[in-house]
C-alpha cells in the first residue's frame, strides 16, 4: 500500500489501488501526464475534501474535483438555492430554487461520478460544529463569500493542521492562496484583523461579474489536486490576484508570522464580525413551501401583524432573544418584515443562537400591495 502525500496511510488507498478498467478509462487523460500517473490517480481517489460552501466558488470546486477522482467530498452549505444563484451557481437550475444546494450538489455530483463518496453537511459552519466538520479531511477549501466564515474556518485549520485552498471575490477581481500548507503562512498572516461588519461587503451587496467565480473556484481546484498529488507549486505564501477587466495577473508574497499559529480555541462567528444572511424572494418563499416545511417569522410588532401578514408566527424583533425557543433549530426559517430590514436583524440574532439555516424575506412584504396569508 503506497503512502499518500500527507505522510500516512490513505483509508482509501487499498481500494483505489485495484482501479477498474472503467475508471482507467474515465481518467486517462490525467493519468497519462507523467507529473501524476496511476500513483497520482490513486492518491486522488484516497483523498478526502471539504468543500464549506456550495455556492459561486463552490460549484466549479466541487465540480472539478469529482471529476478529477477525488475519493471523497464533503459540502457544507446551509444555503437553499435562489434565483438571483442562478447567474454564476451552474448547478443549480430554476427547477430546484428553494432546494438545498447540498442536496442538489449531491445528487449531481453523483452522476458526474459515482466512484466518488459524497458527504453534505446542511448547515453553516460555526464556532461550534466547525472542528467535528474539519477533522475527518485531508484538505479544506474555503468557498464562503464573508470574512467571519473565512476566519473562523482559518483558525479551525490551524489548530487541526489542515491545508486550507481560499478563494474571495468581489465584482470583476478575485484572489486565490494555500494557507497552512506544511505549517506555512495561515490567512490572519497576510490579513491579521477582520474588517468592520460595514466594511465586508459580499456578492450579494455588491454584485460580481458570471464568469469570476468559475475562474477562482477552478484555480482552488488546481491547488487542491496539486496539494494530493505533490505536482507543481503551491500557492502558499503567495496571494495570486486576478482583474477579470484587464486579466492582470499579480502575486503577492508574504511570511509565516509564528504568533498566528498560536489559536486555542474558536470565537464565535458573529463575535468575528458580522454575519452574512441569505434571502430569498416572495415567489421563491411560495415555492420553498411547497417543497419542504419551514417555520414562518414575523418580526414585526403586533399591531403591524394584525393589520396584514403572510402568515406564520409573530415575534417582534425586540423578543426574539427572548421567544427563540418557541422555534425548532432543526427546521428551516424563514423571517419577514415590512421592508427586508428588521427581518435581516433578526435572521442574525437567531444564528446567535445556533440557527443553523435562517433566510429573510427580501424586500418585506411593503411591496406586495394587499396582503394575502399564505396560511
Amino acid at each position: 500500500m503506497a503512502i499518500n502525500q500527507f505522510g500516512k496511510t490513505g483509508n482509501n488507498l487499498q481500494w483505489c489501488s485495484m482501479i477498474s478498467q472503467q475508471e482507467q478509462a474515465r481518467y486517462s487523460k490525467q493519468t497519462i501526464l507523467p507529473e501524476i500517473g496511476m500513483d497520482g490517480q490513486e492518491k486522488l481517489c484516497a483523498a478526502k475534501v471539504l468543500v464549506i460552501g456550495a455556492g459561486g466558488l463552490g460549484c466549479p470546486v466541487l465540480q472539478y474535483l469529482v471529476a478529477a477522482g477525488v475519493g471523497e467530498v464533503g459540502i457544507a452549505d446551509g444555503d437553499i438555492v435562489s434565483i438571483s444563484n442562478l447567474q454564476r451557481q451552474v448547478l443549480y437550475t430554476e427547477q430546484e430554487i428553494g432546494q438545498r444546494k447540498v442536496d442538489v450538489a449531491e445528487k449531481k455530483l453523483a452522476a458526474l461520478n459515482p466512484h466518488v463518496k459524497i458527504r453534505t453537511y446542511p448547515v453553516f459552519i460555526d464556532s461550534n460544529n466547525a472542528l467535528d466538520m474539519i477533522r475527518d479531511y485531508d484538505i479544506i477549501v474555503d468557498g464562503s463569500d464573508n470574512f467571519a466564515t473565512r476566519y473562523l474556518v482559518n483558525d479551525a485549520c490551524v489548530m487541526l493542521n489542515k491545508p486550507m485552498v481560499s478563494g474571495a471575490i468581489y465584482k470583476f477581481e478575485g484572489q486565490v492562496s494555500v494557507f497552512n500548507y506544511k505549517e506555512g503562512p495561515t490567512y490572519r498572516c497576510i490579513f491579521p484583523e477582520p474588517p468592520g461588519a460595514d466594511e465586508s461587503p459580499n456578492c450579494a451587496d455588491i454584485g460580481v461579474i458570471a464568469t469570476l467565480p468559475g475562474i477562482i473556484g477552478t484555480i482552488q481546484a488546481n491547488e487542491v489536486i496539486k496539494i494530493i498529488t505533490g505536482v507543481g507549486e503551491v500557492l502558499t505564501g503567495k496571494l495570486l490576484v486576478i482583474n477579470t477587466l484587464n486579466m492582470g495577473i499579480h502575486t503577492f508574497h508574504f511570511k509565516l508570522n509564528e504568533a498566528n499559529r498560536n489559536i486555542a480555541g474558536l470565537k464565535a462567528i458573529h463575535e468575528v464580525c458580522e454575519v452574512s444572511v441569505g434571502t430569498l424572494s416572495y415567489e421563491e418563499l411560495l415555492q420553498m413551501m411547497r417543497n419542504e416545511h419551514v417555520q414562518l417569522v414575523d418580526v414585526r410588532e403586533k399591531d403591524e401583524h394584525a393589520a396584514g401578514n403572510i402568515g406564520g408566527v409573530n415575534i417582534p424583533l425586540s423578543q426574539i432573544d427572548n421567544s427563540y425557543q418557541l422555534l425548532n433549530k432543526e427546521v428551516p426559517v424563514v423571517v419577514y418584515c415590512a421592508s427586508g430590514v428588521r427581518s435581516g436583524k433578526a435572521a442574525r440574532q437567531l444564528m446567535g443562537q445556533g440557527f443553523k439555516n435562517v433566510i429573510s424575506l427580501e424586500k418585506g412584504i411593503r411591496h406586495l400591495g394587499p396582503v394575502v396569508t399564505l396560511r
